[in-house]
């Protein structure tokens, strides 16, 4: 074994490099190979090294007040093509189930009127936006992009721990984290057949273009920004860059006659599809907040009169409702007629007779949850919380039992990763990444692999001071001579991508007032 790995001592979960102590799994043979020569100083050295990588290309987050360099740790996160092939089915599934449901619950309503689903969780929801109703997506995608979060248990199976359709963020971190591992360990990528994740930013634009109005044969796409106070514009603008489109803020917008347009230097020109990047409330506010000024007033009248497409689609946060989440299940096998795939977490419905008080009871030895929290906020561990936060989480629940659920706790699988004593055992969860262009969904091969930096953590997000992997999908032996050598040089991918950009918008300026609130909120929910 190599001497990296001599202090290494499993943790009381799944280990996803070793199935015992000194005994590899099969799909991490040729990593501990190539980590055999070096010790922990050396991997210092190179994380030191891609830090400074990171910080020159501006990959970067925000973490307690300060911008700092994007935290990936050197030891990947290895798939095999098995594993890959249950997850990217389970994952497809659960998006078609979400995309079934968001159109029956703006249309139709028929798992309510057939008891799958109690009408107070959509009534009750937040997100429930009766402006969306009426809305008929062009090609009846409301999901373009979904993010749905995975965890593997202390048996090794794969469980979905939430879903995430209104503006999954993250995507961004998956193709840099390959690209600095491809400049850090090039042997390795010649050695084993890694399936490429460069492909993301066409399959998105194809996905964005087939969303196109009817009866528009070349459409304009743009990707919509709060701004660069936003927590996520790093990504927005990659995958600007990434799809040839421009990147624009709600002043660059302007809406006539139910139509959209860009304001460039060439004059206004039409635009027919919006990724948009900013919660709902901030979006339209002649619509929803009246006070946002990052967004473009009239927006939601041109979707709703069929003349744009906003991707995603408006009011998909009741799908991302983690009591949702619990009848995810039930409607998979009520849409699709099939049965899930990837399992949920065992959880519990405080709003439903009996539940309540069962969860009373064991709020110790449960994980209690908001249904709206997002980025680890506001999760109670009961387990590992004092005796005055459980006092204070029953008291919540109680008094709003359709704000909460509770899950049994999951020892989330470890993968050892560079800490500051060498390398430990850290937990990980994995959120891929789903495209739906309405003919098919696509699973973009690998995800973003979040890890718990600190010992012991459960919560990953990078929000709470958690960190990265690059996560490796190991093609078919049939797939082997295609994936080697299939990496895409990335300033290949950039100049492609700038030469393709249609006239720059005119330019920017912005209140800080408004931009803040939006980066706060959208920080919260994203990460």
């Amino acid at each position: 074994m190599a001497d990296i790995f001599d202090a290494y001592a499993l943790a009381d979960a799944w280990d996803e490099m070793f199935e015992r102590p000194g005994v590899v799994r099969t799909a991490y043979e040729p990593l501990l190979a190539a980590l055999q020569p070096m010790d922990a100083a050396e991997l210092r050295f190179r994380a030191d090294q891609m830090a400074r990588s990171f910080t020159d290309r501006g990959v970067t987050y925000a973490f307690a007040g300060e911008e700092r360099p994007w935290p990936l740790d050197l030891v990947p996160r290895i798939l095999d093509a098995l594993e890959w092939d249950l997850i990217q089915r389970g994952v497809a599934q659960r998006v078609k189930a979400l995309e079934a449901y968001l159109a029956d619950a703006y249309g139709q309503a028929r798992a309510f009127e057939d008891g799958v689903v109690p009408w107070r969780l959509l009534v009750n929801s937040p997100h429930f936006h009766r402006a969306a109703q009426g809305i008929e997506p062009p090609n009846g995608v409301r999901v373009h992009v979904g993010g749905i979060d995975l965890v593997r248990d202390e048996e090794g199976e794969f469980r979905v721990l939430e879903d995430n359709v209104r503006v999954p963020s993250g995507v961004s971190y998956v193709i840099e984290n390959r690209r600095a591992m491809t400049r850090m360990f090039p042997s390795l990528f010649a050695e084993q057949p890694v399936r490429p994740v460069d492909a993301y930013g066409q399959r998105l634009l194809a996905a964005l273009r087939a969303a196109a109005p009817a009866g528009v044969t070349d459409p304009a796409v743009v990707v919509l920004t709060p701004g660069p106070s936003n927590a996520a514009y790093f990504e927005h603008a990659l995958l600007a860059r990434l799809m040839g489109v421009q990147l624009v803020e709600g002043h660059d917008l302007v809406c006539s006659g139910n139509r959209v347009w860009m304001r460039t230097t060439r004059g206004e020109m039409p635009v027919h599809v919006v990724y948009r990047r900013l919660d709902d409330d901030f979006l339209d506010p002649l619509h929803f907040r009246p006070d946002s000024v990052i967004g473009c007033p009239g927006i939601l009248n041109a979707a709703q009169a069929g003349n744009v497409t906003l991707a995603n689609a408006v009011g998909n946060g009741i799908a991302d409702d983690k009591l949702l989440y619990t009848y995810v299940p039930d409607l998979i096998r009520y849409y699709l007629s099939e049965e899930p795939i990837l399992p949920n977490v065992e959880s519990y419905r405080p709003d439903e007779p009996g539940q309540l008080e069962a969860v009373l009871d064991q709020v110790d030895q449960l994980v209690i949850k908001p249904v709206d929290g997002a980025g680890g906020s506001g999760i109670v561990i009961g387990p590992h919380a004092d005796a005055a936060t459980l006092e204070q989480v029953r008291k919540e629940v109680a008094a709003d039992p359709r704000g909460w659920i509770a899950q049994r706790p999951v020892a989330l699988s470890t993968s050892p990763t560079l800490a500051p004593g060498g390398v430990s055992p850290r937990h990980i969860d994995l959120r891929p990444f789903a495209v739906n262009d309405g003919n098919d969904v696509w699973v973009l091969p690998g995800g973003l692999t979040r890890v718990a930096l600190q010992e012991g953590n459960l919560i990953v997000n990078s929000s709470q001071g958690g960190g990265s992997k690059d996560t490796w999908v190991l093609a078919p032996a049939r797939r082997a001579a295609e994936a080697f050598g299939a990496e895409t040089e990335p300033d290949a991918a950039d100049a492609e991508g700038a030469a393709a950009a249609p006239p720059s918008v005119a330019p920017r300026h912005l209140g800080p007032g408004g931009r803040r609130a939006v980066s706060e909120q959208e920080a919260a929910q994203q990460q």
